[in-house]
């Protein structure tokens, strides 16, 4: 009944109403949500019981998680939480965002630091609590994925040319390296395929 779209440049997550006969988009009301000034809201996840949603924000590293409303399609801000670890001062831009299939936890890439920060979800509040943070084993992960049973997370490292496969601890989300990775030139997206 409604899309979503993440406007890095104006800072809002823009809502639409579907209009399935004619195939049109029409603005809600309210027409979007608002993020920090400056944030650059990138990716959008929703959680699989449909009542959380999570945007990773690009340009200031922080996932905002919002408490959705699918009767009229808003959003309400509930937390904010940075993405980096409280030492690290070098630069850094995020970019992908997905939920784990279980709705247990959610994993954000930080490209600078290289690693993917995990974070807990409150299953009642929507609410992140930080795991810790893993590295990518390569350069700016610009994208990846989970695979559909909720046990592989694959990596893509744009710069150094890599997809590298981790385990997913199913009981506290924390990634454990296993050796696989493939050499690809520049990779930039995964999709799994059911």
């Amino acid at each position: 009944r409604f899309a979503f779209a993440a406007d890095l440049g104006i800072d809002k997550i823009m809502v639409y109403g579907v209009d399935l006969e004619e195939g049109t988009l029409i603005p809600n009301d309210p027409p979007f949500v608002a993020t920090a000034p400056g944030a650059g809201p990138r990716h959008f996840a929703f959680h699989p019981t449909g009542t959380f949603a999570y945007v990773i924000n690009e340009l200031n590293s922080t996932i905002t998680a919002f408490r959705y409303d699918a009767q009229n399609g808003s959003l309400s801000d509930l937390q904010t939480v940075g993405t980096l670890p409280d030492d690290f001062s070098g630069t850094n831009t995020c970019a992908d965002i997905p939920v784990s299939p279980d709705g247990r936890f959610l994993y954000g890439s930080n490209r600078g630091h290289d690693s993917l920060a995990i974070f807990r979800i409150h299953p009642d509040t929507g609410e992140l609590q930080l795991v810790g943070h893993e590295s990518t084993r390569g350069q700016t992960p610009r994208n990846f994925a989970i695979d559909p049973t909720g046990t592989f997370l694959l990596a893509a490292n744009q710069d150094s040319d890599t997809i590298v496969v981790f385990r997913i601890n199913r009981e506290t989300g924390e990634l454990q390296f296993t050796g696989h990775e493939a050499k690809i030139s520049m990779p930039v997206c995964i999709k799994m395929i059911k």
